[in-house]
């Protein structure tokens, strides 16, 4: 399967739209993601044009797209520039800069081929680009098992943080980080 990975671009937000909602129907969305597809759904046109180009060239958030020779979107991984002293998603406090892998999503016809390490590559690539930035993270539901063996795989690691659910404060979600080569 030929493709290139890039970043999203500020005109292609419906192309972001469909992909995300495709994400939020897979089968380990209610693990995977924090959103739900119905409320990802209502959002309005705007909220999806304002997303597609904050992630374009944003120095906060960046959007890499993996596309097929024919268009298709075959996967997605966005990054989050987390600044020290503010608090992530799940409340926590940052304690210095980092960026935070989020919304990863390859449909199911690429999985198991190069799609995700090249989505990761370029992520990870861009976020250790950035000056000052000490760590590249991320956070996986503990009922995630496929999600977990392809962060290992790739030289994710472990931190020994969990956060629990606010959802169902009896599952977590364990951090892991990749550290700067």
């Amino acid at each position: 399967m030929d493709f290139v990975v890039r970043t999203v671009r500020a005109d292609e937000w419906a192309a972001v739209k469909e992909l995300r909602l495709a994400s939020l129907r897979d089968e380990v969305a209610p693990i995977a993601f924090l959103q739900t597809y119905e409320a990802a759904a209502g959002e309005p046109d705007s909220f999806w044009q304002e997303r597609a180009a904050g992630a374009e060239l944003g120095t906060a958030t960046r959007q890499f797209v993996a596309v097929a020779d024919s268009g298709r979107w075959l996967g997605s991984v966005v990054v989050l520039v987390e600044e020290a002293g503010t608090e992530d998603f799940f409340g926590q406090p940052i304690e210095e800069r980092q960026a935070q892998i989020v919304a990863v999503y390859v449909r199911p016809e690429a999985r198991g081929g190069q799609v995700t390490p090249e989505l990761f590559s370029a992520a990870c690539a861009w976020a250790y680009s950035l000056e000052g930035l000490g760590r590249v993270r991320l956070h996986f539901h503990q009922d995630n098992a496929r999600a977990e063996g392809f962060y290992r795989k790739f030289g994710f690691v472990r931190t020994g943080k969990v956060v629990p659910m606010a959802d169902d404060p009896s599952t977590v979600e364990y951090e892991m980080v990749l550290a700067k080569s």
